[in-house]
């Protein structure tokens, strides 16, 4: 099992994750309602939808808050993700369809492709783990899901330019977990949420690539439109549009 597969396979990793890092992003708000507005630009009504990489569930509760009886799909390699996916989503209906696919292998296919087209796949912060190739790999594949029209939108942790890029966000990240943390525990130090930050265990798992690479390599696989409407540091939302 690689550094990969033995970090988000781990209940107390995933739980610092959601709980510490996740819960804490600076901006969250203003991500997601970007990203909104993008799926928006796409195929309307957004009758279905797949969520790459889904985490907790956090984006489908998302879209499902703005596409209400819209059809689920979530799909993930972690089983203590997709847990706390179907704790936060299990009583909506239509029930969400739980997936468990490994991204890192063109085989994660075989789990969702009898559910397309989808009118859009959303992604959150899930992609930046796999190498570059596997990345480029995975846009053509989602595009090939998408319905003409569909939109892909993608949160992620993209790489710094430059190194002041990547201490400005380390810097503000650790504010922003110190002040999280801070509210359940008001002794908290900076220090304690540094150490914590930087000693993460899924640190190693990051294989971050460039937001102006990503954009092209969504060109080079088909996407139109493609665009990166939010940056703060080292996140982004960008994504793109299957061709009508």
């Amino acid at each position: 099992m690689g550094r990969r597969d033995a970090a988000w396979q781990d209940d107390e990793t995933v739980r610092y994750y959601l709980d510490s890092v996740r819960a804490a992003i600076p901006f969250a708000a203003e991500q997601v309602a970007v990203m909104l507005r993008l799926v928006e630009q796409g195929r309307l009504p957004v009758s279905r939808f797949l969520d790459v990489g889904c985490g907790d569930g956090f984006l489908s509760a998302v879209m499902l808050r703005a596409y209400p009886g819209a059809e689920a799909v979530l799909v993930d390699f972690s089983e203590p993700m997709l847990d706390a996916a179907k704790a936060r989503l299990g009583e909506r209906v239509p029930a969400p369809v739980l997936v468990t696919a490994d991204l890192a292998t063109p085989s994660w296919l075989d789990a969702v492709a009898k559910r397309a087209p989808f009118d859009a796949i959303v992604s959150g912060f899930a992609i930046h783990h796999l190498e570059d190739g596997r990345k480029r790999g995975l846009y053509g594949e989602l595009l090939a899901l998408l319905a003409p029209g569909g939109a892909f939108v993608h949160d992620e942790h993209v790489a710094p330019e430059a190194a002041w890029i990547a201490r400005a966000f380390d810097d503000g990240m650790i504010d922003a977990v110190w002040d999280h943390g801070r509210r359940d525990r008001p002794a908290l130090t900076r220090e304690e949420s540094a150490a914590a930050y930087a000693n993460r265990a899924d640190r190693e798992a990051n294989r971050l690539a460039p937001l102006e690479a990503q954009c092209d390599w969504l060109r080079e696989a088909g996407f139109v439109d493609v665009s990166a409407p939010f940056r703060w540091y080292a996140l982004a939302v960008f994504g793109g549009y299957r061709a009508l």
